[in-house]
């Protein structure tokens, strides 16, 4: 089985069972998977679950893949393809159990603000569509304006109430970006909803 995912149409929405086939099994998505060790690190720890990663930086998905086929993972699979479009149009609808995005750009100029994933229409009207009732977003960013962004986007929401995000409710292994902005002294701000 490749871990490459390659829909046979990228503009429509996809069933649950194309991108794996027991559709009982909680499915979660990471956006931006970067080189995949939070992603390759929930499906070890999870075999339970299904995991699929969007990352649109062909040599990123190629490495990634690399790592699910020697790791030997059957629960995890990689889509080349950008995250807006994805959770807006793509991914099918009431299929998500969780949703990570972990350090996205953080587009910090004032005049790219617009382009920052919460802050996209698309985006999250997708959220909310692909979300199981009490499937859960979470966010991780270094950026306190992005955070912020997400935080006022997210509140807006009906369909989203933000729930409590302890550092050790859960198993939730660091990104290659979290450890190193972890490292030059950054702080991590973290924020967690759940679908009403």
């Amino acid at each position: 089985m490749s871990a490459l995912f390659i829909p046979q149409d990228y503009f429509s929405e996809l069933c649950r069972e194309e991108i794996f086939p027991d559709a009982t099994r909680p499915l979660e998505v990471e956006l931006g998977c970067g080189d995949g060790t939070f992603f390759l690190g929930m499906a070890k720890e999870y075999p339970e679950r299904d995991f699929f990663a969007m990352e649109r930086m062909r040599g990123r998905v190629s490495k990634t893949c690399r790592k699910i086929g020697e790791a030997g993972l059957t629960n995890a699979k990689v889509m080349r393809l950008e995250s807006a479009y994805t959770v807006g149009w793509v991914l099918p609808t009431a299929s998500v159990s969780r949703l990570h995005l972990l350090c996205p750009d953080p587009w910090p100029k004032k005049k790219h603000a617009e382009r920052r994933l919460v802050n996209q229409e698309e985006f999250l009207t997708g959220l909310a569509r692909v979300l199981v009732p009490g499937g859960e977003f979470l966010l991780k960013t270094d950026d306190t304006v992005y955070f912020e962004d997400a935080l006022i986007s997210l509140g807006t929401r009906s369909e989203f109430e933000r729930l409590d995000w302890s550092a050790d409710a859960f198993f939730y292994p660091m990104t290659d970006f979290e450890e190193h902005w972890l490292s030059l002294g950054r702080t991590i701000n973290r924020a967690r909803w759940r679908r009403r």
